[in-house]
């Protein structure tokens, strides 16, 4: 079940670039709630307050209560605007939803059982093709996050979406095929790449010891021939 938190608000009177401008100068953070077929209300937030939940993971896949002159909205966040300098929220969006809603969200994946898993603990590497899955489903209803179990996986093997338990009539977006969600693969690139740095270092080396060697017998030849030339 999704979590719901609480988000507060107060309302600007104007909309538009230029009170939207007024609203940052201020020290605000202009949004709007809009949507369940309802006039839409323009908002101001605290910046702090927003950094804050955008640097948390899964910001859009939260429900949040917010209440504005005495009516609270229950609402999902769907967009965010941010400075292309400071990378700071400039505009938020918040929809509102009634029990028909359904969404399309983004929902993290946590990997659980790494250090217990055999692949990994015979030298696989865990290779992660979706950080993320997109599911649809309520918003009251939006897992915190996915969990796929290692526990058991050998060198070669996957998970797969199939392999994950979803909550009930919660479903991927994708669903013409059991997609990956990360393989453990063998690290023989790398143990490739490592031989065949080691046969070239040791091919030099040898090659090295044979000049070195040549040059000493040159040399040594050399110095007889002057002490011969000399006897004479």
């Amino acid at each position: 079940m999704t979590q719901v938190l609480n988000f507060a608000a107060e309302t600007r009177g104007q909309a538009g670039k230029g009170a939207a401008r007024a609203t940052r100068r201020k020290g605000r953070v202009p949004g709007i709630i809009y949507g369940d077929k309802k006039d839409p209300v323009m908002i101001t937030v605290d910046p702090i307050e927003l950094s804050k939940q955008v640097s948390t993971p899964g910001f859009f896949g939260r429900v949040y209560h917010i209440e504005v002159d005495g009516t609270e909205h229950r609402v999902l966040p769907r967009d965010l605007q941010v400075d292309p300098v400071t990378d700071q929220p400039i505009h938020v969006d918040f929809m509102r939803f009634s029990a028909n809603t359904r969404v399309n969200v983004e929902v993290i994946v946590i990997f659980r059982n790494e250090d217990s898993c055999p692949g990994l603990r015979h030298g696989g590497v865990l290779n992660v093709v979706r950080h993320t899955v997109e599911l649809r489903c309520r918003p009251d209803n939006i897992p915190e996050s996915l969990e796929a179990d290692l526990a058991e996986l050998e060198i070669g093997d996957g998970i797969h979406i199939s392999n994950i338990t979803l909550p009930e009539d919660v479903e991927p977006t994708i669903t013409e095929r059991d997609f990956t969600i990360a393989t453990i693969a063998a690290p023989t690139i790398v143990e490739e790449e490592v031989e065949e740095v080691e046969e070239a270092l040791e091919g030099e080396e040898a090659l090295e010891g044979e000049e070195g060697k040549e040059a000493a017998e040159g040399s040594s030849q050399s110095v007889d021939g002057e002490a011969e030339t000399e006897g004479q």
